[in-house]
């Protein structure tokens, strides 16, 4: 049985197992395990039964790693870069800061990629913008078939933008409630400036902020974020 034989539920519970104590569970998605060689039965010296993860169950659940990082790893670049470029431009960003937004009649949990404030000591000058970043297709797709999603982060942003991988979408395709940025390699292109409108920062987001930490710059940003100050200042105020 290979990792691409294995279905989720068996690849969760695989998992499941090399995490505890092997206590059998002696279900069905148990026995595929066992009768694929992905687990086996362990008695100890008085007659207990566990079960075990083989090699083979670790190799699938190694190999299962790497197919999931290999799909998350362009995403995280690209998050990274959009954080990076908030935080060069003189705001404290959070990646992936679950917001609670109120929404028509309802509270809704939102969880934009990037998140940032201004710098500032006065709370009608903090102006949130959410960044939304998509590098597939199908998970910009995703996104738009869902407005309740987007008017949760509307909810908690004065600016609210979508960064797509150059190739996966066009900016007519956004909802033009929001700003659409093109990602071409290294350089954030604005392809359509994002609406802004007045907003004090939520409780509900302020306390959120509270429980978390802002993220700080990776080693080395400090030395590129001061040549930012005689650099392209224009592609910057284009990010805020």
């Amino acid at each position: 049985m290979g990792v691409h034989h294995i279905s989720k539920h068996q690849l969760r519970r695989l998992r499941q197992m090399w995490r505890s104590a092997g206590w059998p569970c002696q279900d069905l998605v148990e026995a595929e395990l066992l009768a694929g060689g992905l687990l086996e039965r362990v008695r100890d010296a008085e007659g207990r039964e566990t079960l075990r993860v083989t090699d083979a169950g670790v190799s699938a659940i190694a190999a299962s790693l790497h197919a999931n990082r290999g799909a998350r790893d362009p995403h995280e670049a690209l998050v990274a870069q959009v954080a990076t470029a908030m935080q060069r431009a003189g705001r404290l960003t959070w990646r992936r800061l679950s917001l609670r937004a109120r929404v028509e009649d309802s509270w809704v949990m939102s969880q934009p990629d990037v998140f940032s404030i201004r710098q500032t000591t006065v709370e009608a000058y903090a102006e949130p913008v959410v960044h939304e970043i998509k590098v597939r297709r199908s998970d910009l797709l995703s996104d738009l078939r869902q407005p309740a999603k987007g008017a949760a982060y509307l909810a908690t942003a004065c600016q609210c933008w979508y960064v797509l991988r150059e190739g996966i979408g066009e900016p007519e395709e956004v909802p033009a409630a929001f700003g659409v940025m093109i990602a071409r390699g290294a350089v954030l292109e604005v392809a359509r400036p994002a609406p802004h409108r007045p907003m004090v920062v939520p409780f509900a987001t302020w306390m959120a902020l509270a429980r978390s930490h802002a993220d700080t710059p990776a080693e080395g940003d400090d030395h590129e974020a001061q040549a930012w100050l005689g650099g392209d200042v224009a592609n910057v105020s284009k990010l805020t």
